[in-house]
């Protein structure tokens, strides 16, 4: 069995690491650069950088501040927001990222991901769908979560994969920041859907959640934030707990 991942995830706003619960309520958690020097050395499989106010603002993403980010680290590292085009992929890679996540831009151009995939290869290709359980149904929305879209969530993953992205990072809205756990039954459905690796995110409280997440949900990696921001989870004490249940995790 592959190895589980455990991937930080840094919320980007004005240069500073930020967190919120709902997708809502900013709190600053500190710089990214620092933050993504220490995660890389304690042990995270992955990091994941989004530049959360760059679609809604409509500029692009900080290359400046992910080449940064990319000295300090020798761990595989996702940008994301703003990206609508093969040139501002083009340029991430060369600022450093490993791989990029398209959301709202994938949505609107959906061809878009068949043009990455087709020039930089699937690999590189992450896209991330942030969706709203609405009356039982997973609802996919857009611009951090603002834009809402009749758009559902099962049928939008399975054209991702088809469509050529390598992974795909799904947040459940109704669980981010809330650290009640993840939506491992939405997970477990979305893994046994499409045959590319699942990202978690949305929900990390305690340990457990992880263990769940990749058990329950099926989940190829998980994602927190403020759990590990704020030093709640320490990422080489989760790694050994997860051993504990013998839960495959590169130690």
């Amino acid at each position: 069995m592959l190895t589980k991942r455990i991937v930080p995830c840094l919320d980007i706003k004005d240069g500073r690491t930020v967190k919120g619960v709902n997708f809502v309520d900013l709190r600053d958690a500190g710089d990214p650069v620092e933050l993504a020097e220490i995660y890389a050395n304690e042990g995270a499989d992955e990091l994941v950088f989004l530049d959360i106010t760059a679609t809604e603002q409509k500029r692009r993403t900080l290359a400046e501040l992910v080449m940064h980010v990319a000295e300090k680290v020798n761990i595989p590292f996702t940008v994301g927001g703003g990206i609508s085009s093969v040139e501002d992929v083009d340029l991430l890679l060369n600022s450093g990222a490993d791989k990029v996540s398209i959301n709202s831009s994938a949505v609107k151009n959906p061809q878009l991901i068949n043009d990455l995939a087709a020039k930089f290869g699937s690999q590189c290709v992450v896209v991330a769908i942030d969706a709203k359980q609405i009356d039982g149904e997973w609802m996919v929305h857009l611009v951090g979560g603002k834009v809402p879209t009749d758009i559902k969530l099962f049928e939008w993953a399975k054209e991702v994969e088809e469509r050529g992205a390598g992974e795909i990072l799904f947040t459940s809205m109704n669980h981010d920041g809330t650290k009640n756990g993840f939506a491992n039954k939405a997970l477990a459905h979305l893994s046994d859907l499409v045959n590319i690796p699942i990202i978690a995110s949305g929900g990390a409280g305690n340990m457990q959640h992880f263990a769940d997440t990749f058990i329950d949900g099926k989940a190829d990696a998980a994602l927190a934030a403020s759990v590990f921001h704020f030093k709640e989870i320490e990422i080489v004490d989760l790694k050994k707990e997860l051993k504990k249940k013998n839960i495959p995790v590169r130690l």
